[in-house]
């Protein structure tokens, strides 16, 4: 390549050119006999979207990839780019990318005619071949195809007729590049109308010059379903047009969106000591599953991937502010740290008519405690199986200690001495953890402990409330009959009472 610099030699090199779309097919041809993947970093699509993109590509199809928020299409669209040849030869100068063999403008052309085989060329590298256009209702056909110039015109000095005083938009830009139009129905319809001639004959129409440009563009789209009611729809032509309409998905299961969420997440060097358990990254996930089939989220709107990658984030910082303050090193999850993913829910979740009513962070906190309750059985017996049998259940000394009348406050910001000895104070929840998981270290084993007091207080054995600073654990009849102090304004809630220190008594 770096001997090549004219026409003449590129000739003299035996190079054929071929349009963009066979060189995908045959990249990826190459790329599956050698069993390599293409799309490094996409979890659970092997073998569902990956195989559809692939005989799309193999088919030599323009894509659209229809899926809800955070279901990775943009990024498969991004490295398409791993199947175009790593350098392309265009003639030096050119705007539209032309092949010194095949060119297509009439600059490229007249410097041919004019210099011959001493023509100088230059190498595309493929990670210029890559445009991307965010459908936005201001995106104009000036903009994506182009217009006429009239400062081109005047400094020229060359009359309208002539197609030279055309500024070329985007795509004729992309020629012989791959061209991305993220949220397509975002696009207002007559612009969807002028890429019909794109799409089918590769031509381009500009303010009535007759010229043809034949076009060499591998298209890919992507567009939401919640968009077509939303803010506007895909022009039925125009998707009759677009040859694979391959539809993305969510993880299917929790192994997969932990494998997205660890890769993903953007944690500080200071933040990566910081001890996090299989069962917090799997509560994690867990909140983004309950949001996908809770009533109160719009399931048309979907719950992103970055629901977790935000959350985990979150979680991590909560754990590394509580040991800032408190000056330890080597800070530990723990269940009570959730309290900092609300804020990633209540930003990533479209919520209904009734999730409304019930209000952003009372629906999140409602998530984080369905994904302690489904969780929980993974780790612990079903209480409802000893209902009936209270007398056999592993959580008797638990719950009567409870019921007793004493509490358990665990404060956020708790030092983790006293965070210990808090736990350690309830009787038989040390012999539950050792008895249940025998081997676990010391901060497994303190998580599982508060984990345990939380899933009972999900499965009503024992009741939980918010603290201004954190969370009380107690009886769950004494709970139900406690009432405010004759004293207590109606104004204060439950948990400015108790962050003042305020008691209620029956």
């Amino acid at each position: 390549m770096n001997n090549i610099k004219t026409l003449g030699e590129l000739k003299k090199s035996g190079y054929k050119p071929r349009s963009i779309k066979e060189e995908l097919r045959e990249n990826l041809i190459r790329n599956l006999k050698k069993k390599e993947n293409v799309f490094e970093g996409i979890w659970g699509y092997e073998e569902t979207v990956i195989p559809d993109l692939e005989r799309a590509i193999l088919a030599g199809h323009d894509i659209n990839l229809l899926g809800l928020r955070g279901q990775a299409k943009t990024r498969l669209a991004r490295l398409m780019v791993n199947l175009l040849d790593d350098y392309i030869p265009v003639v030096e100068g050119s705007e539209l990318n032309d092949d010194p063999l095949q060119p297509l403008s009439r600059y490229a052309i007249d410097k041919i005619a004019e210099l011959g085989d001493n023509t100088p060329i230059i190498w595309l590298p493929k990670s210029e071949r890559y445009t991307e256009k965010l459908a936005t209702p201001d995106v104009s056909i000036a903009d994506l195809i182009g217009d006429v110039d009239p400062i081109k015109a005047a400094t020229l000095k060359l009359p309208y007729s002539d197609e030279r005083v055309i500024h070329f938009g985007l795509i004729p830009r992309s020629n012989r590049c791959i061209f991305v139009i993220n949220e397509l129905p975002d696009l207002q319809a007559r612009i969807q109308v002028a890429l019909f001639n794109i799409l089918q004959e590769g031509d381009i129409q500009i303010r009535g010059f007759k010229i043809r440009l034949p076009l060499d563009l591998q298209f890919v789209f992507t567009a939401n379903p919640e968009d077509y009611t939303n803010r506007g729809s895909i022009v039925t032509p125009l998707k009759d047009r677009i040859d694979s309409q391959i539809i993305t998905h969510y993880p299917k299961t929790l192994d997969i969106g932990k494998r997205i969420t660890q890769q993903e997440a953007r944690l500080k060097p200071a933040q990566r000591s910081i001890a996090v358990t299989e069962i917090a990254k799997d509560l994690v996930e867990q909140v983004a599953f309950e949001a996908r089939k809770s009533e109160y989220v719009d399931a048309k709107s979907g719950v992103s991937a970055r629901l977790t990658i935000s959350a985990f984030e979150n979680l991590v910082a909560a754990a590394e502010r509580r040991s800032i303050i408190n000056n330890e090193k080597n800070p530990a999850i723990r269940v009570s740290d959730f309290i900092g993913v609300i804020p990633a829910i209540t930003g990533k979740v479209e919520l209904v008519y009734e999730g409304e009513q019930e209000g952003p962070n009372i629906v999140a906190q409602n998530l984080v405690g369905k994904a302690v309750r489904t969780q929980f059985l993974n780790y612990f017996p079903d209480p409802d199986k000893f209902r009936k049998q209270k007398d056999k259940s592993p959580y008797k000394k638990i719950t009567e200690w409870f019921g007793d009348g004493n509490t358990i406050d665990l404060l956020h910001d708790m030092p983790q001495s006293e965070f210990e000895s808090k736990l350690k104070k309830v009787p038989g929840l040390t012999e539950l953890i050792n008895d249940l998981h025998k081997g676990q270290d010391q901060p497994t084993k303190l998580f599982l402990m508060e984990f345990a007091l939380h899933g009972l207080a999900e499965y009503s054995l024992i009741s939980k409330h918010n603290l201004s600073a954190g969370l009380q654990f107690k009886d769950l009849l004494s709970s139900m009959f406690t009432l405010p102090r004759p004293e207590e304004d109606d104004d204060e809630d439950e948990d400015q009472n108790f962050g003042r220190g305020g008691k209620y008594k029956p």
